[in-house]
């Protein structure tokens, strides 16, 4: 077909980023898509069950079609459906794959549905290279309510590699017209700051305490108040930890950090590794944190007028989803860290 878009999933940074968020401008703006290369870069390439389960959730949204989504295949084609529907679905992705990331793949559909979306997704919930669900609640979701867009996001049951097992509910509310631009081009000052030390099946170990105070005290002695909630879960399948920081500022700048638990990574180095991102971030000159940037390229993209935000720092993904937006046709401008994009002016059905 003429309109056709073709993605060559080995251009910027060859990850799933582009699979994911490729599917999800297709299904918004009704534009076939055919992949080849998916996600070429990484150490194995072709679609991983995460990656099947997302695309086959926004199919799912939009009653659209696919042909060649397989685990391992490199080359898809995805043709949307003719409306994005509201309802209640669940999507299981049979591994640890992340369910935070299918959730982010299929939210700018949700944004535009035709009613409120609600999903239960069953995956890995707490892992490296991947958002944290208390990163999606606390930093992208108020930046998407500056939008126009309600969002909540919460854990059901944590899930760690490598069994899995988690669930997240995901919930979304669209706006009635669409979303509005983002406009942060002020950090403004820090308030205080907040997040959640979460270990599951370890609290004789004191996990949640040792990561917890950390992090607190790397961050009082920066000159922030706050303080981390403890949590401590018998419900996970499996032994895990996770701990997740963030902070709001006075003219609606958002920015957060978080790290899992693994083999040999001690609690205080948790600790100390999420106060240093944050704080990174905070002093970097920046509007969002590094993750929240790439993220929200995608929602801007889908918005009405020009949105304008501040990266903490230039990475990959943020290049890749630049590049991805402008071969879908909206127009993206980065000069540093600063960044512009004119969306395309997307609203839900009437």
């Amino acid at each position: 077909m003429a309109d056709t878009i073709e993605l060559d999933g080995a251009q910027q940074s060859g990850s799933g980023t582009l699979v994911r968020f490729g599917v999800a401008l297709a299904s918004v703006l009704g534009r076939p898509l055919h992949v080849v290369r998916a996600r070429a870069h990484r150490a194995k390439p072709g679609l991983r069950p995460q990656h099947v389960a997302a695309i086959r959730a926004a199919a799912e949204l939009c009653a659209g079609r696919v042909d060649g989504v397989t685990v391992g295949a490199t080359e898809f084609h995805y043709a949307p459906g003719p409306a994005l529907r509201a309802g209640e679905f669940v999507w299981d992705i049979g591994t640890a794959g992340s369910a935070t990331m299918l959730a982010l793949g299929v939210l700018p559909i949700a944004c535009l549905a035709a009613g409120p979306v609600s999903a239960r997704i069953r995956g890995g919930v707490f892992q490296d290279f991947a958002p944290s669900p208390h990163h999606l609640a606390q930093v992208l979701a108020p930046l998407l309510a500056g939008c126009g867009v309600h969002v909540e996001l919460a854990v059901a049951r944590p899930g760690f590699l490598p069994g899995g097992a988690g669930e997240i509910d995901l919930r979304v509310r669209p706006a009635v017209r669409g979303l509005a631009a983002l406009d942060l081009r002020e950090r403004g000052e820090p308030g205080e700051f907040s997040g959640v030390a979460l270990s599951s099946h370890l609290e004789a170990r004191d996990v949640s305490e040792r990561m917890a105070a950390t992090c607190e005290a790397a961050l009082a002695a920066a000159g922030l108040r706050g303080r981390i909630t403890r949590v401590h879960d018998q419900t996970a399948a499996q032994a895990g930890a996770s701990l997740a920081a963030w902070v709001g500022t006075t003219s609606g700048a958002r920015f957060g950090a978080d790290r899992a638990g693994a083999p040999r990574r001690s609690s205080e180095a948790i600790g100390r590794f999420v106060a240093r991102s944050l704080l990174e971030d905070l002093r970097s000159g920046g509007t969002v944190d590094r993750y929240a940037a790439d993220q929200l390229v995608i929602f801007a993209a889908l918005a009405r007028g020009t949105s304008r935000f501040v990266a903490a720092q230039q990475t990959a993904h943020l290049a890749s989803n630049l590049w991805l937006i402008d071969l879908f046709g909206a127009r993206s401008r980065r000069e540093g860290n600063r960044v512009e994009i004119e969306g395309f002016g997307l609203a839900p059905p009437a």
